[in-house]
């Protein structure tokens, strides 16, 4: 069971939090509490799994709530505010439900806590007990957080990856757009197979993508170019010229 504290200071709202969390087989309703000082209060008595938190609340915002928890549990954040989205998605939360959300969204914000919860139990295994498939040098894809979604990518399919601050945005074969996701660029580096490579501060790339090396860029398409940073240089040129064939000079 999953033990769940219930935050809203909408009565209305957290009546049918709760109905919610009762009609859920594997969830298990901790406590109810009218705001997030009433919360702080519970937990500073009591551990829960995750935490159904509305942020728009007096005094204390959900946000800040959970920002100043020093080990904060699984968090789906309730909200009538879309424009906490962006923020929500930098305190890790599981999801985030926009009210008014039915139950059927409920449930899939449920199942989401009870995959994270898996997966964290499972990264507790020590590698040589049970490897974990994400990080198999075997497999041929990875998950990434975007969204409030986990996405499945093919490794293959990764033209390139910019970092931008904290993010990511991950370019992939046929898309127009990237999967932007929150992750360091050494993270993503440690995962990838050896036909990637860091060309720059800012941006990982598919050898195998690569159409052309002109001066201080690769160029992937007509409209793709990115440029290769003074600290990148040397190792790069050195996987050309195990490529290169002749040195442009007639015999």
């Amino acid at each position: 069971m999953i033990r769940c504290l219930a935050i809203d200071d909408e009565p209305l709202a957290l009546q049918q939090l709760v109905s919610y969390i009762n009609k859920v087989p594997f969830l298990e309703l901790a406590a109810q509490c009218r705001s997030a000082l009433e919360a702080r209060q519970f937990l500073e008595q009591d551990t829960v799994d995750a935490v159904f938190c509305d942020i728009n609340m007096p005094d204390l915002n959900g946000m800040d709530f959970v920002k100043s928890l020093a080990a904060p549990p699984l968090i789906v954040f309730t909200t009538a505010y879309s424009e906490y989205a962006v923020e929500g998605f930098k305190v890790n939360a599981v999801d985030y439900l926009l009210k008014p959300f039915g139950l059927q969204d409920f449930q899939r914000a449920a199942n989401r806590l009870k995959d994270r919860l898996a997966n964290t139990s499972a990264a507790d295994i020590p590698p040589t007990a049970h490897p974990s498939p994400l990080t198999a040098q075997s497999d041929d894809n990875i998950f990434l957080k975007t969204d409030y979604r986990i996405v499945k990518v093919s490794i293959a399919d990764i033209r390139y990856i910019e970092g931008m601050s904290e993010y990511l945005k991950v370019w992939t074969e046929g898309e127009a757009k990237p999967i932007i996701t929150l992750l360091s660029m050494k993270k993503i580096e440690e995962r990838l197979p050896d036909y990637f490579m860091r060309i720059h501060r800012s941006y990982i790339v598919n050898l195998t993508k690569i159409q052309e090396v002109n001066k201080n860029r690769v160029i992937l398409d007509a409209n793709t170019y990115l440029p290769i940073g003074d600290l990148y240089k040397e190792t790069f040129q050195a996987y050309l010229n195990t490529k290169l064939l002749g040195n442009g000079k007639r015999d």
